[in-house]
């Protein structure tokens, strides 16, 4: 496979990477440094589900894989973007929306974009459009293991005025061994049909999820 183009899907992982509310938030400092110890490295400490990341079954399913026990098969492949941008806030991303996409199947990696990374670090954030339940079935039904998107959450996120819906979206992927991707950014810059996706997350033994580098490649025909 030869790559003409890496198109970066990732968010930085920083003292303003914006997390989930009540998510442990990312913290970095130095722990030897080159004038003290003669090298450098870094200290970290952050969620599981810091940045962009994947969520593996366990996340919400007690029986469910962990992260570092994901077939990597289900990380990387054929990608399809959905471009669902111009959406209101907190609306529903139906089939309708979707079915115009119709290469939906086996292995293939599906990337909503919303558009919603534009309100990145600001509270607008999680007022974005998600994933209707009954369209989450229709993509499970024809083979999809992983669905992301460019927002913080698949399902609605829950505010004070909103309970949500009670995450029907991930225990639906859950429930099929499925993975879901979030916190993506800079899907427009996907210009090119065919991208090969790879979200491949570091191997956190028995972890819900994990960050991932997020790209799409272009490759030679």
């Amino acid at each position: 496979m030869q790559v003409i183009q890496v198109v970066d899907l990732s968010v930085p992982v920083d003292a303003g990477t914006q997390v989930f509310p009540g998510d442990p938030v990312v913290a970095s400092r130095p722990h030897a440094t080159l004038a003290a110890d003669g090298y450098n490295v870094q200290a970290l400490s952050m969620g599981s589900q810091t940045g962009t990341h994947v969520d593996a079954p366990f996340h919400f399913a007690d029986g469910g894989l962990r992260v570092d026990e994901l077939d990597l098969s289900l990380l990387t492949g054929p990608g399809v973007v959905v471009d669902v941008r111009g959406r209101a806030p907190r609306s529903r991303l139906t089939w309708d929306d979707l079915a115009p996409h119709d290469r939906f199947g086996p292995g293939v990696l599906v990337l909503l974009h919303t558009g919603w990374s534009a309100h990145y670090g600001t509270p607008a954030y999680f007022d974005h459009p998600f994933l209707d339940a009954g369209a989450c079935r229709r993509l499970l039904a024809a083979g999809v293991r992983l669905i992301a998107l460019d927002a913080p959450n698949l399902d609605v996120t829950p505010t004070d005025d909103d309970p949500g819906e009670g995450w029907p979206v991930h225990h639906l992927v859950a429930a099929v061994g499925g993975v879901i991707g979030e916190n993506l950014t800079n899907l427009a810059g996907v210009e090119f049909p065919d991208p090969w996706v790879s979200l491949l997350p570091l191997k956190l033994t028995g972890a819900d999820g994990a960050p991932v580098r997020a790209v799409a490649m272009q490759v030679a025909p």
